[in-house]
């Protein structure tokens, strides 16, 4: 699996392209849609769309990113939901805390974490939807989830090794 960074608002959020035999998809595409489009145009044909979670800084370019590349938005994803990007699978993991409707995907030896997850943190609670208890739960689930040597790509920041 191919996977590239393109950063993106004011809130510099990771958006993230991941191809697979020609087969791409595009994860939380949060701002600058033109950047976003440029970007996807060499690595192959978009089959689809997904955000993290629900804040603006994931999914503002959503619309304009869709109707220039395609792809299908995929929205509702729901715990062990299955995605095929050309030869590789992301798996769905629900990890409500930074939002209720927070999601993760977990492929072979790398870690889709939204707000989750970021180099030495996590994603902030206070706001509308967050809840510190859940967060906590999810942290503590993905401690034991998520393998040493597994690349971690956060929303925000850098991606790390765990």
């Amino acid at each position: 699996m191919q996977i590239k960074s393109v950063v993106v608002g004011l809130l510099q959020t990771n958006c993230y392209l991941l191809s697979s035999n020609g087969e791409v998809v595009i994860i939380d595409p949060g701002d600058e849609a033109e950047k976003i489009i440029e970007a996807v145009k060499e690595m192959g044909e978009v089959k689809y769309i997904i955000t993290t979670h629900s804040h603006y800084d994931h999914n503002s370019a959503l619309s304009e990113v869709k109707e220039e590349v395609g792809g299908k938005v995929l929205t509702n994803l729901k715990e062990g939901d299955e995605i095929k990007v050309g030869d590789e699978k992301l798996i769905v993991l629900q990890t409500p805390g930074h939002t209720e409707d927070s999601i993760c995907l977990m492929g072979d030896g790398f870690f889709i974490s939204g707000d989750v997850l970021f180099y030495q943190g996590y994603g902030r609670t206070d706001l509308p939807g967050g809840d510190e208890k859940k967060m906590r739960e999810t942290l503590e689930r993905l401690s034991r989830e998520i393998s040493q040597g597994t690349v971690i790509y956060p929303g925000h920041g850098p991606s790390f090794e765990r």
